[in-house]
């Protein structure tokens, strides 16, 4: 017999929690060092509600006018927003004034709009640098080569606090390049933080490539398929 929604979202979410702590286990990591980003973009305000009501708090949204309605249909629930889609700056200000989190900046510009337009009333907005760790012409990202003086002028602005690195590496079914690729995003990390950078987040890790994530590090892992299902097309404009 099939389940009603809610229920699914539910046990596909104890599941994934059960495999996550496994693989900590397997690879001699602390069961409480991976967060679950549950990647709800293109899934509507009722799949986030029942996985706030499950216990999920933290969610990721790609799409900024998808993502501020939901933010308003969901207004009284106590969630933490994650924006980690690429980023215009025409839409900083509205980023800057509702989420807590962005995983996908890359760009100095953005970052000194998002410093500027963050209100002094909000705590700082915690950012990830997202890298393109495969050198993909058609991903974004910062090239690793300009990370550290990215890094160090990221810290130097106001109302932001770097947090770490975020990755997206090119697909494959393989692990040991999964695992090579995360491990070099990794490394980068491990420069940043003997550079004197107080990180914590290394934010990789997507529904096929978990396992080898967590066996390089990972700390916070971004799932949908896995939590919701498949999506539909992604909408045409934002």
């Amino acid at each position: 017999m099939t389940l009603p929604r809610d229920q699914q979202l539910c046990q596909r979410r104890q599941e994934l929690l059960e495999r996550i702590s496994e693989w900590c286990d397997q690879y001699g990591r602390g069961r409480d060092c991976v967060r679950l980003l549950a990647v709800s973009k293109q899934f509507p305000a009722d799949d986030i509600q029942t996985l706030a009501g499950c216990g999920q708090s933290a969610f990721g949204e790609s799409y900024l006018k998808e993502a501020l309605d939901k933010l308003d249909m969901l207004s009284g629930l106590n969630l933490e927003w994650h924006f980690i889609g690429p980023m215009q700056s025409n839409k900083t200000r509205r980023i800057a004034e509702r989420f807590a989190w962005v995983q996908s900046l890359d760009r100095l510009k953005v970052a000194q709009r998002l410093a500027e337009q963050r209100p002094a009333e909000l705590p700082p907005l915690n950012v990830c640098l997202q890298v393109n760790i495969s050198g993909e012409a058609s991903k974004s990202g910062t090239d690793p080569a300009d990370l550290p003086g990215l890094a160090a002028a990221v810290t130097g602005l106001p109302q932001l606090r770097l947090r770490g690195l975020m990755a997206i590496p090119a697909p494959t079914i393989q692990f040991g390049e999964q695992r090579r690729a995360f491990a070099r995003l990794r490394d980068l990390y491990d420069s940043l933080v003997t550079a004197g950078h107080d990180l914590d987040t290394l934010s990789m890790g997507m529904s096929n490539d978990l396992e080898a994530a967590i066996a390089e590090g990972g700390t916070l892992v971004r799932v949908g398929t896995a939590l919701f299902g498949q999506r539909a097309a992604a909408p045409a404009a934002d």
